[in-house]
């Protein structure tokens, strides 16, 4: 099973959960405003996190959803971290959603800076996601 891990962070907490989901998927976290953010090759599963940033995404997190195509992801995997809500989850499944890509029910989510139990968690989490 093809994945990837793709995130934008700003204060690394965002990140810390994308390289725990990299680690247990057996791919490197990339972030979506890198060189390398762009999908290679079509994938079955495609991990993706952010964080709220005054109340919306990050305009990186907004022009790389743009950039998906239904094509090259069977199912979306949705993380964020944050200091206020989870509300960066719903913006970018309604993204994902709207480019016809399918997007799984549940979600990861820590609030403030992972600890290494969550950082665990999220590891766990995203080898459900695998199988």
């Amino acid at each position: 099973m093809k994945s990837a891990v793709r995130y934008y962070s700003r204060s690394g907490n965002t990140k810390a959960v994308a390289e725990a989901i990299a680690k247990s998927a057996g791919v490197s976290a990339v972030s979506v405003d890198g060189a390398k953010a762009a999908l290679s090759e079509p994938v079955d599963v495609l991990f993706i996190g952010g964080a709220l940033y005054a109340y919306g995404l990050d305009s990186h997190m907004k022009e790389y959803l743009k950039t998906l195509k239904k094509e090259d992801v069977k199912k979306a995997v949705v993380f964020s971290t944050s200091w206020i809500s989870k509300h960066s989850i719903d913006l970018i499944k309604t993204a994902l959603s709207e480019a016809g890509i399918p997007v799984e029910a549940d979600a990861f989510y820590v609030r403030n800076k992972p600890n290494d139990a969550q950082l665990k968690d999220a590891a766990a989490f995203a080898a459900k996601h695998l199988t």
